[in-house]
């Protein structure tokens, strides 16, 4: 905001490439980062709770279980982007610290929805869903420190 009032109040006489003009004018602030997250993230678990209620509908339920979870956890892990920002986002996914269970989860994200769309097995699709949820569950794990090397004495 400060930027905006120098420049219009015509005291921003610094030269700037267009790159980091782009950069400056998308920025978003801390509180717009907050409820962006929040959205994401809310929207995620809606689409993953919407996506079990449709789990028990006659004909198409488990596609479109498997469409409105796979939907819900891409969500889910994009809300982090709006915290931390895309790149941060992908660097640390592709982290030698969680590389596998980046790549695990992604290859059940896109399983679950092989299986619901082409393939038309149901139970492909749910056994893809719950590997899905615990490739969730191991990546989400790998974000805390040391839980990884918890050990009982």
């Amino acid at each position: 905001m400060d930027k905006l009032k120098k420049v219009l109040s015509g005291q921003d006489n610094e030269e700037r490439n267009d790159f980091e003009q782009v950069i400056e004018s998308n920025s978003l602030s801390f509180g717009t980062r907050i409820k962006a997250f929040i959205a994401c993230f809310v929207t995620g678990i809606v689409c993953s709770v919407m996506g079990t209620c449709l789990l028990w509908v006659p004909i198409k339920g488990t596609i479109l279980f498997a469409i409105f979870y796979t939907l819900g956890n891409i969500s889910s892990i994009g809300s982090t982007i709006f915290l931390m920002g895309p790149m941060k986002q992908l660097k640390r996914m592709f982290e030698s610290t969680r590389l596998i269970a980046t790549v695990v989860m992604l290859v059940c994200m896109s399983l679950t929805l092989c299986s619901a769309f082409w393939w038309k097995i149901k139970g492909l699709a749910l056994l893809f869903c719950l590997l899905q949820f615990v490739a969730m569950a191991w990546y989400s794990i790998s974000f805390i420190p040391f839980a990884r090397n918890f050990e009982r004495k």
